[in-house]
């Protein structure tokens, strides 16, 4: 059982300890795993601990810029090959199934949770877990505001940037009902810090390679309707990823594509990664349907409107069928 930390002076309390610190952030990760993990480091290594960055995954190439040039990458081989670290914290990571493979190496040594999704279980001897958030970049952002009013850090020009995009990435450029009055204040400020909005929503929302056109345009070829048009999946199987010549980065958002139907409520991506029968689903609520609460049954989680998880099946007809067949409406 993690001991909940309830407010940012009890955080600090923690993160103000100097020690060689690894930040764990989600696989596959997306802006706001990305952005929030590398805006901590660098307040971290302000307040006197060494630290580095890590997922299971390459960082997508559309996000890199996010690393602020002090790592070339994020996976476990290259960033431990010369770094022992003695505090773990995960960022935006709401299960030890989300670490990945990185959990094999650091999932029973994690010190502390920082994260916004809802948890019926934290993990970690400590856990700082705020559901109302629409990220965990708020998060960060108020950690950040808080240390540099007290003249313990200086706010600089990364920071606000990957909080930006931390926060603009998880609420669709504020188009999702996670957005709060707050959630804006803190974007504002973050404008008015002069980093340039236009480029990172960009960079995030719309610059997309040749492959990730030919990946959507199979994504609508491949989706089905279910419960009267109320659920759409879009389906990618490893074999026709290979016959496209994609890569993992190149299928970014696709659940975007059955989410944009009318009269859709729930939209499902399943994608196979590799040749194995393992299948990662994103899910999307556009109504009252909690797909977080149908993720869960599946060992993964989220929030009520955005969640993801992995199904083990013989083939992506089986895994589809499975998570579809455990979605029932009132």
């Amino acid at each position: 059982m993690s001991e909940p930390l309830t407010n940012l002076d009890q955080l600090i309390s923690v993160l103000e300890i100097p020690t060689d610190t690894l930040i764990v952030f989600h696989r596959n990760p997306d802006s706001d795993a990305v952005g929030s993990a590398f805006a901590l480091q660098r307040v971290l290594e302000q307040l006197g601990s060494p630290t580095r960055c890590i997922c299971c995954n390459e960082v997508p190439a559309n996000l890199q810029f996010l690393m602020n040039g002090v790592q070339e990458s994020v996976l476990p081989e290259i960033v431990l090959s010369d770094f022992e670290p003695a505090r773990i914290i995960t960022v935006d990571t709401a299960s030890l199934a989300q670490m990945g493979e990185v959990s094999n190496l650091f999932g029973d040594r994690v010190d502390l949770m920082i994260d916004h999704h809802e948890s019926d279980a934290p993990y970690g001897a400590q856990a700082y877990i705020r559901e109302g958030a629409a990220a965990t970049g708020e998060i960060i952002f108020d950690l950040i505001k808080k240390l540099a009013s007290e003249e313990r850090i200086t706010i600089d020009e990364e920071m606000c940037i990957d909080l930006y995009a931390a926060i603009s990435g998880d609420t669709g450029c504020f188009r999702y009902s996670n957005v709060t009055p707050k959630t804006h204040l803190r974007a504002a400020e973050l404008v008015a810090s002069g980093i340039d909005c236009a480029d990172i929503n960009r960079r995030l929302f719309e610059n997309k390679n040749l492959e990730r056109l030919r990946a959507q345009s199979a994504a609508i070829s491949n989706m089905e309707l279910f419960a009267d048009g109320k659920i759409a999946v879009v389906t990618f199987p490893y074999a026709l990823k290979a016959a496209l010549g994609l890569e993992d980065d190149d299928l970014g958002a696709l659940v975007d594509i059955p989410r944009s139907l009318c009269g859709v409520e729930v939209a499902l991506c399943i994608r196979q990664p590799l040749p194995e029968g393992k299948f990662r689903v994103s899910a999307r609520s556009n109504g009252e349907y909690d797909v977080a609460a149908l993720c869960r049954k599946f060992e993964g989680g989220g929030h009520a409107k955005a969640a993801g998880c992995t199904l083990t099946a013989t083939d992506i007809a089986e895994a589809m069928h499975r998570i579809v067949s455990s979605i029932h409406f009132e």
